[in-house]
């Protein structure tokens, strides 16, 4: 009886051959990662604006003017806001970016920060919570902590 084919096994674990999983995937989740990044970016930009044309529209008007929506002429603290966003997204990016360029280099270190960041990453809806389910299914078990540092060694 022959074997079914399919992709070249390399590793034994326990009875059944796996594939290495870390090598087939690292290179598009250091990618996924920089695009992220790129989204927390944009994101984050948007933000900025929303609340700067938020806070300045309760200025353009009197109050009850044309300009007053139902919560506008109270969004003063808005401006208070404005800060702790671009704060908030350049540190965000920034380590998105980090990660990505990690995981593409093989660095010793990116395993771990690419594990903590997607665990953060779960509280991100959607996307986040996306990226960070591929990450951990990529990283996280013991074995790919070996293929990971093996590949590290390498490069």
């Amino acid at each position: 009886m022959q074997a079914p084919a399919g992709p070249p096994m390399y590793g034994m674990q326990g009875r059944m051959m796996v594939a290495p999983r870390v090598q087939g995937h690292l290179q598009t989740l250091g990618i996924l990662w920089c695009v992220y990044g790129v989204y927390r970016a944009a994101a984050g930009i948007l933000a900025v604006l929303v609340l700067a044309g938020i806070s300045m529209s309760g200025r353009l008007g009197e109050w009850g003017g044309p300009n007053d929506l139902f919560f506008l002429p109270h969004a003063s603290w808005m401006t208070a806001l404005l800060p702790v966003v671009v704060v908030y997204t350049l540190i965000s990016s920034a380590f998105s970016f980090v990660t990505g360029f990690a995981l593409m280099r093989r660095l010793p270190w990116g395993r771990v920060v690419a594990i903590v960041m997607g665990v953060l990453a779960l509280l991100k809806p959607v996307m986040g919570t996306a990226l960070g389910i591929y990450t951990l299914w990529v990283l996280a078990p013991g074995a790919s902590g070996v293929e990971y540092d093996a590949m590290a060694d390498r490069g």
